[in-house]
């Protein structure tokens, strides 16, 4: 027994406790929020997903699988899943590749204007993607700046078909995504030494070797978490393919629209909504098996 009469552990358990209980309060209202505006509404649209969508909008209750294996059997929507996913690789590749150097010389500066040129490396941000797509619309367009400037140059005759096409939605998404790769990267830049660097060249290595093999591995979570983030951000992502696909490029965000807004299915949209959560699941499942190789 101690002085105060307690047996020996008895205070920390309570403090512990008291811990605890303080710790679950002030979490609390987070976990609330997050359950009502997430857990609640993806709850209600995986039971929608096994509802009948009958026409006009009615939607019947009841319990079934068609939903999902109408979309496994039918070759157009494996053709949008696909260019889904293809479009999400493409454009976070792009990103990625050109965002680094950018992200790698904000990380190193040491001017007193960093902060400026960080800042205005992100100001796209504070533009609606809206804007940013019908910018696009009027560059990439027949007679926009670029097919005029390749004309004037005698370098084509005829306009290069750069909107209403894959083409242009990857070109509009990697501009409009480059700042989150930006911010992304520099935050994941934090195990990048430069005395690592100074110590491989000063062994021998030459400006490459430096950087494949010092360089890019200790950037690398960096690169990955951009890449994810962009992946997520263009899979998702409805206005730019409307805009700059004219109809002509369909990715699960786009049907995702029409079915609900166009075709009143409701639970077919529901279902594909579930089928896009199950690939950001299969990427964020790869994404952890590598940062857990590269940690390894």
């Amino acid at each position: 027994m101690t002085v105060t009469g307690l047996a020996p552990g008895v205070l920390e358990k309570a403090k512990t406790r008291r811990d605890r209980r303080t710790v679950i309060a002030l979490l609390a209202p987070a976990i609330l929020g997050l359950v009502a505006g997430f857990v609640l509404p993806l709850a209600y649209m995986v039971r929608m997903s096994f509802n009948e969508g009958g026409p006009d909008g009615v939607v019947e209750e009841g319990f079934t699988l068609r939903h999902y294996t109408e979309p496994l059997s039918d070759s157009y929507f494996w053709k949008v899943t696909l260019d889904t996913f293809q479009m999400g690789l493409v454009v976070g590749i792009l990103c990625v590749l050109v965002s680094y150097p950018v992200a790698m010389f904000l990380a190193r500066s040491t001017s007193k204007w960093k902060g400026l040129l960080t800042a205005l490396a992100i100001a796209p941000l504070l533009t609606s993607a809206v804007v940013r797509t019908y910018g696009w619309m009027v560059i990439l367009g027949d007679t926009g700046l670029v097919n005029s400037s390749l004309k004037g140059l005698g370098f084509i005759t005829d306009p290069l078909k750069l909107t209403n096409n894959m083409t242009g939605v990857t070109i509009g998404l990697v501009e409009i995504f480059m700042p989150y790769a930006i911010l992304a990267m520099i935050s994941g830049f934090g195990r990048l030494s430069p005395q690592l660097e100074e110590a491989a060249g000063s062994l021998g290595a030459s400006k490459f070797k430096v950087f494949t093999r010092v360089t890019l591995p200790l950037t690398l979570p960096g690169v990955l978490t951009a890449f994810l983030m962009v992946f997520v951000l263009s899979v998702s992502t409805f206005i730019t393919p409307r805009l700059l696909g004219g109809g002509a490029v369909q990715v699960l965000a786009t049907e995702i629209y029409d079915q609900t807004t166009g075709l009143l299915n409701w639970p077919f949209a529901a279902a594909l909504s579930v089928i896009l959560l199950l690939l950001f699941g299969l990427i964020i499942a790869v994404y952890q098996r590598l940062t857990k190789k590269i940690g390894a």
